[in-house]
């Protein structure tokens, strides 16, 4: 476990970001100006994300090993046909999304609603269209500090030349209509062959279908933490994609394959949550449902704030934190963690001593166990 690391109010408040904060962009991407596309906003909150766009807004550029970002877009508009080196994730907080993939999008489709969260693997061409209301919203979470950047289907770089939009090999947005000068055609960006095309991986329907998670098909567990039982405590973990955090050695997440980050929904209801600990991964906690209350570092260090629906704060690797539900009903909290492998939870000593009395701890394979019959050191 890294040394303890004590967050100072400035740093907090440098990494909390409220939905007020969230400055959309229209340009981000070369399809900014074809028609049925050129209503999308796009928001980066943690990483620049794939943005094309050099005017792109970030929130908090800091590396976590992993990004957040969202898209928001009227009800018709559409997201065109590109693909992904490391994972995108979608998390659906508000209305209803049509994911559609393959090189001409009609390997497969899919329906996203509020509260489901969609992994789509790396290489394979989707898009997806906003068949709710006006106001939805699409959150990603995107592996890596670095993503590469996106591919495009070669239709979407066609289109985009009439409009006056090019990309340049390393990625980067040419507006003519804005004054920009088109570079020499060595540097722009040839788009994909139909051979490359054919290379690329295939998913069925029910494959995909897999690698979308549901409140009702992921595995909920209320014994997943040590302090389950111990007043301040009690939520339920999901585990979505990942081991996580989970300390219940028979929970298992309903997505494996390594995305460079791990995501959990975490639900309580008032005046639970997780009681004080750290770990040595990087951790976004955002608000979908509720409110909740965020205290980081322990003693006269402690430092609390209230986050509401689509806030959001970065913890770093090392800070000691607690979280609560402090509105009236049952509130939903995303935790996303950097690292593919698990995450060991370093508890406060008082809460593993109200474990204990309660009757759990943690056993040398970092599950919970019956404090009766996990061995201690001769004195403890």
């Amino acid at each position: 476990m890294s040394s303890d690391v004590t967050v100072t109010a400035e740093e907090l408040t440098r990494r909390t970001i409220r939905q007020s904060d969230f400055v959309s962009c229209n340009q981000a991407f070369i399809d900014c100006r074809t028609p049925g596309s050129d209503k999308k906003q796009n928001y980066s909150m943690i990483g620049r994300g794939v943005t094309q766009s050099s005017s792109q807004v970030v929130n908090l550029r800091e590396p976590h090993g992993f990004q957040i970002g969202a898209a928001a877009m009227p009800n018709g508009v559409t997201n065109n046909l590109h693909l992904h080196f490391t994972a995108e994730v979608f998390l659906c907080f508000r209305g209803e999304y049509l994911l559609r993939w393959g090189a001409d999008g009609k390997e497969g489709e899919i329906l996203l609603r509020e509260g489901e969260i969609a992994s789509m693997p790396t290489w394979i061409f989707r898009g997806f269209t906003n068949i709710g209301p006006d106001d939805g919203i699409l959150f990603t979470a995107l592996g890596m500090d670095d993503t590469g950047g996106i591919i495009w289907g070669p239709s979407v770089l066609e289109e985009a030349k009439g409009h006056g939009l090019y990309l340049t090999s390393d990625n980067k947005l040419i507006d003519t209509v804005a004054g920009d000068e088109l570079p020499d055609a060595v540097d722009l960006l040839e788009p994909i062959s139909a051979e490359q095309i054919a290379g690329l991986r295939t998913f069925s329907t029910a494959k995909m279908a897999s690698r979308i998670a549901t409140p009702d098909n992921i595995q909920w567990s209320a014994r997943a933490l040590l302090d389950s039982k111990i007043p301040g405590g009690g939520a339920e973990l999901g585990l979505v994609i990942g081991f996580g955090m989970s300390e219940d050695v028979d929970q298992e997440p309903r997505i494996y394959n390594p995305h460079g980050h791990n995501i959990a929904w975490l639900r309580a209801e008032p005046e639970q949550g997780v009681s004080l600990h750290r770990h040595d991964e990087n951790q976004v906690l955002m608000v979908k449902d509720g409110e909740w209350e965020i205290t980081l570092n322990r003693g006269a260090d402690a430092l609390t704030i209230t986050l509401g629906p689509w806030d959001m704060v970065s913890i770093p690797r090392g800070a000691y934190r607690s979280v609560r539900n402090v509105g009236s009903g049952t509130g939903l909290l995303l935790v996303v963690n950097s690292g593919d492998g698990r995450v060991r939870l370093d508890w406060d000593d008082e809460v593993v001593k109200a474990a204990a009395d309660a009757g759990d701890a943690i056993d040398h394979n970092g599950y919970l166990a019956p404090y009766a019959l996990v061995p201690r050191r001769i004195g403890s």
